[in-house]
């Protein structure tokens, strides 16, 4: 019988200071506190400045003050703004968690087949700017549409914005409630079932319970993201305006930007709001695994699986029309009079540069992709394994402030900061090093949260072995933490590269002719009437997010064979512990 190795039991927090407690050397000293310092000035500059820089124009800037703020909320126009983002989120976020909670349901609690087809179809949103759905109902359902009679009246408007919105924040949603269904005891269930519960009454009873702070999380991120995006209201709004429009219109279009900083200063309420309460559900719920848990395996019932398979297959088949029709428009010569299949719209004949938007998008993904994805897990490492102190909480909660901005928040807030004639920085402006910064700086957050989960497995006796050595700490991170926690390097590095390449909330304010974007490009075309050429331009987007997603997927399984073959091994002479990742990598060790 194979011998079980030893484990160490020491508590978390005593493993997360090994480091900090030793006497390191002048190499560690300069890794651990120069690398803190260095991380927070880039956090001071591109996260916290911004964000005064845009409260100093609301309250107290040149357009702004509190006599403009009051002219402003107390206006009917406002108001009537307001209502309409606050009706079109609420409806969406009604709509999308409901669907996402049972799409989310059938891939973890039932036994339908095809789950991998019916996950990846559901990603498709994420790998295209918002535009893109607004573009592909104008095609399906506008004047000219092909399913134009399905609608009394046309699309633009209040039903175009929410039925794009949907489709927009659905795979949002959904990635939450997967995270929330994906764990559960088993013995619960055994317990309701032995004591005759029903399927319903286990439902009520166990399931919601133990996802319901995922269900609010999802409602909170889809009223967030829906309040704060213009790129669908700006493709099938129509007359029918909302907050997010109207601060892009005052900043773009008319130059207010005192009205255009108030307008992000409410938007920027409801993500406070829903960070806050999310947070405080977090330190009230308590864990719903426990250490002896039980994996949760569905039993099979023909009945719940065929009524779960047909809801995934409808909302599967509704993306696919969607998708399928933006891409086939960008090959139509001339909708709907000539339907020939053609690639005249990729020429970008109409567009300033031509292809040069798209080359820069690739470039503006790949930098942030590589720079960002080493900056962010080195932070994460050195927040997580060394000293914590004073320093430490600063970075922690500076990093936790993107998560709370919306992208147009954010894009407000680098413009009145690098726009600044009395900015040393100032010379950024425009250019694609600043885009690069700020798409950073706008999705740290996410790629920060998966570092640190991945990082907190590991074993503050891989620390403790290296300085026993007397290996540098840096030497140590390279060669042994970074391959380790390489699966989750290479998921920060994908998440990056593909909201690069769809983002456009923030980088609209902050493109120059010679730093235009494939996104911004999107906007661009369709606001000049050339919806084929921004179809084209998103379906660009798409297959590049969805080729590179493939390329690293493929990589990354070949480079997990050669530097994690540890982890085979593992799973080989070892049985899992229900104490989580770090026991099981000291035991490795």
């Amino acid at each position: 019988m194979t011998a079980q190795p030893h484990i160490n039991l020491q508590a978390p927090a005593q493993r997360n200071h090994v480091v900090g407690k030793s006497h390191a050397g002048w190499a560690d000293r300069l890794f651990i506190e120069g690398g803190k310092g260095l991380l927070l000035v880039l956090l001071v500059v591109a996260v916290l400045l911004p964000l005064l820089a845009m409260l100093w124009r609301g309250f107290g800037g040149d357009g702004g003050g509190l006599g403009a703020a009051y002219e402003l909320f107390s206006s009917a126009n406002f108001r009537w703004l307001l209502f309409n983002s606050l009706s079109v989120s609420t409806t969406v976020a009604l709509i999308v968690v409901p669907l996402a909670y049972l799409f989310a349901y059938a891939l973890q609690r039932t036994l339908i087949a095809g789950k991998g087809v019916w996950r990846a179809i559901s990603l498709l949103p994420l790998m295209a700017p918002s535009m893109l759905p607004g573009i592909a109902l104008i095609y399906l359902f506008g004047n000219q549409g092909i399913l134009r009679g399905l609608f009394a009246d046309n699309i633009y408007g209040f039903w175009g914005i929410v039925l794009g919105e949907v489709i927009y924040t659905f795979p949002h949603a959904l990635m939450i409630l997967i995270s929330a269904l994906s764990l559960a005891d088993a013995r619960l269930f055994d317990a309701a079932s032995s004591m005759g519960a029903s399927p319903w009454r286990a439902f009520r009873s166990i399931t919601w319970p133990g996802s319901r702070q995922g269900v609010f999380a999802a409602f909170c991120l889809v009223f967030t993201l829906t309040i704060t995006d213009f790129g669908v209201p700006v493709v099938v709004g129509g007359d029918y305006q909302v907050l997010a429009l109207e601060a892009y219109k005052a900043v773009v279009g008319q130059q207010q930007f005192g009205r255009g900083a108030l307008i992000g200063m409410v938007l920027l309420i409801p993500a406070l709001l829903s960070f806050g309460v999310d947070m405080w559900l977090r330190r009230r719920s308590r864990d719903s695994m426990s250490g002896r848990a039980q994996v949760y395996h569905p039993q099979p019932s023909r009945l719940r699986d065929s009524v779960f398979l047909g809801i995934v297959i409808l909302v599967c088949a509704a993306l696919l029309l969607v998708f399928g029709m933006a891409i086939f428009s960008s090959l139509v010569k001339f909708w709907p009079y000539n339907l020939s299949l053609v690639l005249d719209h990729y020429s970008f004949s109409d567009l300033p540069g031509g292809w040069s938007a798209y080359s820069n998008s690739l470039i503006l993904a790949t930098c942030s992709a590589v720079f960002g994805s080493l900056l962010i897990f080195t932070g994460a490492y050195l927040m997580e394994k060394t000293r914590q102190n004073t320093l430490t909480q600063i970075l922690r909660m500076l990093s936790f402030i993107p998560m709370a901005v919306p992208g147009l928040v954010l894009g407000l807030g680098y413009v009145f900061f690098f726009n600044l004639p009395s900015n040393p920085l100032s010379g950024l402006y425009g250019t694609l090093t600043l885009l690069v910064v700020c798409t950073i700086a706008h999705f740290l957050t996410t790629a920060q949260m998966t570092a640190s989960t991945a990082l907190r497995q590991l074993d503050g006796e891989f620390e403790a072995a290296a300085l026993s050595l007397k290996m540098p700490l840096a030497k140590h991170y390279l060669r042994v933490t970074l391959p380790i926690c390489l699966p989750a390097l290479l998921d920060i590095i994908r998440y990056l590269f593909v909201s690069a390449m769809t983002t456009v909330s923030a980088a609209i304010f902050l493109y120059s002719p010679d730093s235009m974007l494939a996104a911004v490009a999107v906007l661009n075309m369709d606001d000049a009437g050339n919806v084929g050429g921004a179809a084209a331009m998103s379906t660009l987007i798409l297959l590049t997010s969805a080729g590179v997603s493939v390329l690293l997927a493929t990589v990354s399984r070949g480079l997990l064979m050669r530097s994690q073959a540890w982890r085979q091994a593992d799973e080989r002479n070892l049985k899992p512990l229900p104490t989580g990742g770090a026991s099981r990598l000291a035991g490795a060790a």
